[in-house]
This record gives structure tokens, C-alpha cells and sequence, in this order.
């Protein structure tokens, strides 16, 4: 039990330095450039506010000891693994706390591409069939 408390020490101190929580502009640049189309951004940007709050140091831990990680809170039991490259997405899950998303959009991808916006429960509680967010105003261009 300590061992796993020093883990979650150690977690938070990596956090702490490489943490952001992104606007809706710059998630929609960041997506956009990871090959997301413009049709599915709204989409994207829904889940990820629904998830995480935009907050890439977001973990949630769960009962039976797996934990979900950064803006799309992915989880440890099938796409990453704590402290080692593994699972689906070949990632370790701390990857997914810094401010770098592309590593997180590529699995996020790989997720989507297998089970669609559905995986997500922020998705279908609180984007399915409502309104998205506008990010119609926000640049495109590629960086």
C-alpha cells in the first residue's frame, strides 16, 4: 500500500511540471492537426471537455486498481500501462499527462476507430444528440 502511495507521489510531481488545460481554440488546432476533420472537431472537443475539462494532469483511479489518464481519460486496463509502454496503444499511461497531446490523439483514434464516440461516457451523457461546442471562430491553420 505505501509502494502505491509513492506512485501517486511521484505521478503528481511529474503532473506538476508538464500540465495544461487547454482552450477550445487550441484543442481544435491541436486535432486539426493530428489529421481530425473539421466535420468531427465539435465532437472531439465535446468528449475531451466531458472527460477531463481539458485537463491533461486529470488521472481517475478505479476500484479495480486501473486508472484513467489525461484529456481523454484513458485507461490503463486495455490502452496503456503505469510506469511501461504497453497495451493497445503501445504507451505508457503517465505519456498522457503532459501538455503534448499527439501521442494522446493517436490513441484516441485507435479507440475511436474500434468502439466510435460510445467508449466515452462524457460523450453520450453530455454531447450525443445535444449541442456542441462552437469552435467555428478558432483557427485551422497548420502550425
Amino acid at each position: 500500500m505505501m509502494m502505491r502511495y509513492l506512485e501517486l507521489l511521484l505521478l503528481l510531481l511529474v503532473v506538476t511540471t508538464d500540465a495544461k488545460i487547454f482552450t477550445r481554440c487550441e484543442l481544435a488546432k491541436e486535432l486539426f492537426n493530428s489529421g481530425i476533420p473539421k466535420t468531427f472537431i465539435s465532437n472531439w472537443v465535446c468528449l475531451i471537455e466531458a472527460e477531463s475539462g481539458a485537463d491533461t494532469s486529470k488521472v481517475t483511479e478505479f476500484p479495480n486498481l486501473s486508472a484513467s489518464y489525461g484529456i481523454f481519460q484513458i485507461n490503463s486496463k486495455e490502452w496503456c500501462r503505469k510506469s511501461r509502454k504497453g497495451g493497445e496503444c503501445g504507451t505508457r499511461c503517465e505519456d498522457f499527462l503532459t501538455e503534448d497531446i499527439k501521442n494522446d490523439i493517436r490513441c484516441a483514434k485507435v479507440i475511436y476507430n474500434r468502439h466510435g464516440f460510445s467508449y466515452w461516457k462524457g460523450w453520450t451523457s453530455r454531447c450525443k444528440s445535444r449541442p456542441l461546442p462552437d469552435v467555428s471562430k478558432c483557427s485551422y491553420s497548420y502550425f
